[in-house]
Order: structure tokens, then sequence, then C-alpha cells
């Protein structure tokens, strides 16, 4: 079961510019998605000397370094709604058309969201026009999603994720130049709320609206969502989960699928 809602221009009727519609999925998104501090730092590290920086699929503002004039990118009008007050100035834009010059920018972000670009390509090609300096995107490795114990109560959600984030090997020839991939340890209290976050708080997944945090859920049925419900209370009562993966619940972090990839010139 897809949300998405396409108009002439590959917008959703809300603005959103990718395969979910934020429109749905997109309210109380900022309850559940916090920047977690351990990304801001790896972000922050990879922007080096950059003074300038442009945040494309910018979301409702996570990771947007407040040490930097930063312009927002985000077509999402439920998303940018959810920005706060103060926060970066944002522009209704796609990542595929980027409405500025060449260098405009010495430093380019995109977080948790090139999975989303409709033609990856064109979009990696415009935050290469725009920037002069680093290209820094925090992003899913498909391969490496099946780690996850979400797999065993809802295969078809990981195999969607699979199917909707970029190979590394896509993103690496899409970005050219020197590019660095970097695996991200996932804090155990992560306050991201990404399906990964959860590693060791499975507990967490049973709401409803951290899963809805999450697009991929939204490209499944309700069928699906219920049976993973249902069988994660069920394990979490008879202590089947414990069992299999509760020394996660006190492990410090979680080496998932999370990337951060960096391109310089």
């Amino acid at each position: 079961m897809t949300a998405e809602r396409s108009s002439a221009d590959g917008s959703g009727d809300d603005g959103s510019a990718g395969d979910a519609d934020y429109g749905v999925i997109g309210p109380g998104y900022s309850r559940y998605r916090q920047p977690e501090p351990a990304f801001s730092d790896a972000i922050r590290a990879a922007l080096g000397s950059a003074r300038t920086l442009v945040n494309v699929g910018a979301g409702a503002g996570s990771y947007e370094p407040d040490h930097l004039t930063v312009t927002a990118v985000e077509p999402s009008a439920a998303m940018r709604a959810q920005r706060p007050a103060g926060s970066a100035p944002v522009v209704d834009a796609v990542a595929e058309d980027l409405p500025f010059d060449d260098c405009a920018f010495d430093a380019a972000l995109a977080s948790f969201t090139v999975h989303q670009w409709r033609d990856l390509q064109r979009g990696l090609r415009e935050i290469r026009r725009v920037t002069s300096g680093p290209v820094v995107i925090l992003t899913a490795d498909p391969s490496a999603l099946e780690r996850s114990w979400i797999n065993d109560y809802a295969p078809e959600v990981i195999a969607t994720e699979g199917g909707r984030y970029p190979t590394i090997t896509d993103l690496r020839s899409g970005l050219g130049g020197t590019v660095t991939v970097e695996n991200v340890p996932i804090p155990l209290g992560c306050v991201d709320g990404f399906s990964e976050a959860y590693f060791g708080r499975p507990e967490a997944l049973l709401d409803p609206g951290a899963r809805r945090a999450n697009s991929a859920w939204s490209f499944v049925s309700q069928d699906i969502e219920h049976r993973f419900e249902r069988d994660l209370r069920a394990d979490l009562a008879s202590g089947a989960w414990d069992d299999r993966y509760g020394h996660l619940r006190t492990q410090p972090t979680f080496d998932g699928s999370l990337r951060l990839i960096v391109a310089r010139r």
C-alpha cells in the first residue's frame, strides 16, 4: 500500500518530491526524529572549514549546523511547517532542480533524503554543481539493512527499504571526485527515531507514530503492520525477543546500515 500522491511536476499534493507522501506521514515527524548528537558531531567534522551550506531535503531541520550560514531546500509543505522558529531560511525546491548558481555554497548536506529523490544521478549532479567544497550525505547502505531484528518481524519493510536506498556504488559514481564512506555506530539511546535507532528498545516500535516517522512503513499493507505489532507484542510478553536479542538492550552501539559519505573535488 503506497501513500504516494503525485502531481505533474513530480511533487506530492503537499509538495513532497519523493516516493513518500509527507502530507500523510509528515505530521508529528519531528516528535520522533530529533537530531542525534553523535551524528551531528560527525557531520560537523566532515564539513570542515565551510562557512555556507545548502541542506538538501532538509525536512524539519535536523542536522543543520548552527555555526554556518545555511540555506535549506525542502519540497514538502508538511515538513517545512515543522521547522522551528529561527531555523535557516527554506526554499521550496527539489534536489534535481536547485535554484542556485554554480558553486554558490561552500558545502552541501543531505541527511536521510537521497532515497526519496526521483532521479538520484540528476540530484547528485545538481548538489555537486552548486557546491564548491564537500558534499556530506548521511544515508543507509541497503546491503546492511537485514542486520536489524526488524527483519524477523517485518521482512517486507526491510525489503522495501533495501529497494529504495541507493547503493554505495551508485552514490560514489554519481558524486565523483574523492569519496570516503564511514560506518556510523548507532547509540543505544539514539534520539533520531529511524528504525535501527530502536535496536535495543523494541517496545518503542509498538507506537504507530514511531513507525509512521519511518517512511518505509507507508509502503506496506496494514495487514503486515498489524502482524508485526501482534508478533512483537507476543514475543516481548513471552520473553522470546529477549532470548534472542536481549543483549541489545545494554549494547552501547549498533553497527547497522548507517553510513556517512563525504565527497570532495
